[in-house]
């Protein structure tokens, strides 16, 4: 797989480019220092990292992700090792660790929302984080990429999506036209900050309404559906899709399961 030259390869696709295209980074492991902590709401955590180990980061795509490390319950701290391939390889067994989208990246700072909920592995780890505290983060190894020379954009997603839909908006041009519909538990989370575009319109709905709620919405070729969240609440989208835009799907996880991957 070519991971090299990722910056210019993703700039391609997203101005010239046509479907889907998987496009791979380098894998790095950082080690990054805690400089900050935010509610940016009741139920999101917004935790900012910096170091030097960010230096080289590599990040194009709305929604990549990097993978948290987590000490071992005897507190030991196993990290990967990069290979000749851009790679890593990892220790046996592999350390616990799960997937965060990367917010936000400027030089030396790098910001992860973490959806705060009882007895999740990362969300109780991220609640006890003080400035100062190491973090040892993998990746982002790559992600799919689209196109962004559609007329309309159409996102579904929750609030473990939000922050890649976030910051989509957030680097979209000014006259970028899109839905946004988002699907939220509490009443307080949609105070979440969005950058506001004249020509899109954010929906928030209860859980359990996001799929009836996008599929009133414009549907054609010239709009690209992007769903994301949990697997089940994005599934009925699926076969509504198909025969009507081009879309990718992406099942950030799944009711019942740790770790969900997709």
């Amino acid at each position: 797989m070519n991971r090299e030259n990722p910056a210019e390869r993703t700039a391609l696709h997203h101005t010239q480019g046509t479907g889907i295209e998987r496009i791979a980074y380098p894998i790095g492991i950082r080690t990054t220092t805690v400089a900050a902590l935010e509610y940016v709401t009741p139920y999101m955590l917004r935790v900012t990292l910096e170091g030097p180990g960010l230096d080289g980061f590599h990040t194009y795509q709305f929604d990549d992700h990097v993978r948290v490390i987590f000490p071992d319950p005897d507190g030991t701290l196993r990290l990967p090792v990069p290979n000749e391939h851009l790679m890593l390889n990892w220790p046996h067994p592999p350390p616990r660790s799960r997937k965060y989208t990367v917010r936000r990246y400027a030089g030396r700072e790098l910001d992860l929302d973490f959806v705060i909920h009882p007895g999740g592995l990362a969300s109780t780890w991220a609640v006890q984080l003080q400035p100062g505290d190491e973090v040892a983060i993998a990746g982002p190894p790559g992600a799919k990429s689209f196109p962004q020379t559609y007329a309309h954009y159409l996102f579904a997603v929750d609030t473990t999506a939000l922050p890649a839909a976030a910051r989509w908006l957030e680097e979209s041009s000014d006259d970028v036209s899109a839905d946004l519909v988002i699907e939220h538990d509490h009443p307080e989370e949609p105070a979440y900050p969005l950058a506001k575009r004249a020509d899109v319109t954010i929906t928030w709905v209860p859980r359990g309404q996001l799929a009836p709620a996008v599929q009133q919405l414009r549907a054609d070729p010239s709009t690209f559906l992007f769903a994301a969240g949990e697997a089940d609440s994005i599934k009925p989208l699926r076969p509504w899709s198909k025969p009507r835009l081009p879309h990718l799907f992406t099942g950030y996880w799944k009711q019942g399961q740790t770790d969900h991957d997709e």
